[in-house]
Parts: C-alpha cells; sequence; structure tokens
C-alpha cells in the first residue's frame, strides 16, 4: 500500500520528468531541481501541487497550464 507521501511525490515526478507539456509549476519545478536537485524539487512540487488542488476542490476550478490561460478566465 502506498504511503501518503506517494499520493503526490509520484504525480511530481511524472510532471518533472514525463510531461511534455510546460506549465508554470512545471518551470518552477525545474528551476528549483537546478537549484537544489531533483529530490527536493520533488518534494516541494507535491506540496505546492497539493495546495493547487485543494485551491480547485474548494473554488470548483479547473488546473489553468499557464499565466496567460489564467489570465483569460473571467473571475
Amino acid at each position: 500500500m502506498a504511503s501518503h507521501t506517494e499520493f503526490l511525490t509520484v504525480p511530481a515526478n511524472v510532471l518533472l520528468t514525463r510531461v511534455a507539456k510546460w506549465s508554470t509549476l512545471k518551470a518552477w519545478g525545474i528551476r528549483l531541481a537546478k537549484r537544489s536537485g531533483l529530490r527536493k524539487a520533488k518534494v516541494a512540487v507535491a506540496r505546492k501541487l497539493a495546495v493547487i488542488l485543494h485551491r480547485m476542490w474548494i473554488e470548483g476550478t479547473e488546473f489553468k497550464w499557464s499565466l496567460k490561460e489564467a489570465a483569460n478566465q473571467p473571475a
């Protein structure tokens, strides 16, 4: 059985290493990985992903891949 930390660190790893589409979250994670290493970046992206998912759940919104896409959405 997976531990509770794996539920978001695995998707963070996939986002940073396998997903071809760029997002602001991926760009932030890649910059962090260059500075602090991939292991710490995965944990940081996982935490940020948890915050994003929580806000999406509370507000009932969809994930915005880019800042431009977020700016085009009505408030």
